[in-house]
């Protein structure tokens, strides 16, 4: 038994390694391919995005890019060219993955949104199932009788949440880090009331376009191959034109909200717009942020907050990076009449680690254990395509993940120390409280 155990380790260790090798290259139309070849089993995954996240929702629409993602598969249109194709249901596109055992993935983020497959790699199921993953991405029906109960069951699961402090304190975190720009917008009631059918096909025309997709794949099939499933679900997609700028996130500027809310705990959030994909600083805030934050009980938050105060069971920060600068956060709940003393905490454990840096061995300890968990973020084929995707979205090295534990060894003390105080400014930390009591 122990024997089996060795041979399966060492096969999902040469699995992983070779799934880091991506060949990548760019079709005629624009769309560009990122593929690992992998025959360790007989699955085929792959996903296509595009730049169609909540982002480039409509102004007073949002939740366009959610919803408009959400109904490819509630419907297909009738083609006739080139070759006639009916048009399908909601349940026929079911039917038609469960009869080739196919699994459909995907959704809407921030910066990006698509559709994922995974699917058998014997040609027959391949086959079927990348066919009709082809008319999902192009040729949604988007038919007005479900566009009416998706919207409702959107805006009673709204309301429910404009309940919820957790959930107050999310929305007025992120519309006091980012004001006016787009990756403040969160979904209300009113938003997704008025968003049309022809606003679900304005923005799918716009957005899901050939110029603009990425195509991931993994899985048991050739290079070949692979150029031509990249080809057949991206032949049908118009080419779109460019997209308006974004505009540049706002500076950060300390701004406070205190929300009253009967909750017997305060839910409290702090940050500020910090990080982007490609950033050089990614990996000296990674390892700093295990240290302060996101190290769970050896972290020196947990440490001042819970074990020493006992002012909450559960506080954490992290870096959430987009393609413009996205959110550092930190988070915890506690009583209400706590409030004021956490926060206190939270402040003088941050603005001491912006002082003075980690310590050499906070700093190894928070490298071992990243580099020592890295196998688990691609020890199957789903993570390794999730991974692909965001690299080939956020024009990533391609050798990402092939640096990836190298260049965690390689942060010092002072790499994190420098990197956090370039970062964040402790005195504009955007502060969000919710039952407070106020």
């Amino acid at each position: 038994m122990k024997k089996l155990i060795v041979a399966i380790a060492l096969v999902a260790s040469a699995s992983a390694h070779a799934a880091l090798q991506i060949q990548t290259w760019t079709l005629e139309n624009g769309a560009r391919v990122l593929f690992v070849e992998n025959h360790s089993i007989p699955m085929f995954d792959v996903s296509v995005e595009f730049d169609a996240g909540s982002r480039r929702d409509p102004q007073g629409k949002t939740g366009t890019a959610s919803i408009t993602n959400a109904m490819l598969a509630r419907g297909l249109r009738a083609v006739d060219a080139p070759v006639a194709e009916p048009a399908m249901t909601e349940a026929q596109i079911s039917d038609a993955l469960a009869d080739t055992a196919a699994q459909r993935g995907g959704g809407a983020g921030i910066d990006r949104a698509g559709a994922s497959l995974r699917t058998l790699s014997s040609r027959a199921e391949r086959d079927t199932a990348i066919a009709l993953l082809a008319r999902l991405l192009a040729q949604p029906s988007f038919p007005e009788n479900l566009l009416v109960r998706d919207k409702a069951r959107i805006i009673a699961g709204i309301r429910e949440d404009d309940t919820k402090p957790e959930s107050i304190a999310g929305k007025t975190f992120w519309r006091v880090l980012y004001g006016a720009h787009p990756y403040a917008r969160r979904e209300t009631a009113e938003s997704v009331e008025a968003i049309t059918r022809n606003d679900l096909v304005d923005f799918h025309r716009a957005h899901y376009v050939a110029n603009r997709a990425v195509v991931a794949m993994i899985g048991d099939v050739t290079r070949a191959d692979a150029e031509a499933i990249a080809r057949q679900l991206t032949s049908r997609l118009p080419q779109g034109a460019p997209l308006p700028t974004m505009p540049e996130v706002p500076a950060p500027h300390g701004q406070e909200e205190n929300i009253a809310h009967p909750a017997s705990q305060a839910h409290i959030m702090m940050g500020v717009p910090a990080l982007a994909r490609g950033d050089a600083d990614f990996f000296p805030l990674t390892v700093g942020n295990y240290v302060l934050g996101g190290g769970g009980f050896v972290s020196r938050l947990t440490r001042e907050v819970r074990e020493k105060r006992g002012l909450s069971y559960s506080v954490y920060s992290y870096f959430n990076p987009l393609a413009q600068e996205g959110p550092f956060q930190i988070g915890l709940q506690t009583q209400k009449e706590q409030s004021g003393e956490a926060l206190k905490v939270v402040h003088d454990t941050l603005a001491t680690f912006l002082r003075d840096g980690p310590t050499p061995q906070e700093v190894q300890a928070a490298k071992d254990n990243l580099i020592g968990g890295f196998a688990l973020r691609i020890d199957n084929n789903r993570k390794i395509l999730d991974n692909i995707a965001m690299i080939g979205f956020y024009n990533l090295p391609l050798d990402y993940l092939d640096t990836w534990t190298a260049n965690v060894a390689k942060v010092t003390a002072s790499d994190i120390k420098t990197a956090f105080n370039r970062k964040i400014a402790p005195g504009k930390l955007a502060t969000v409280v919710v039952g407070n009591g106020k």
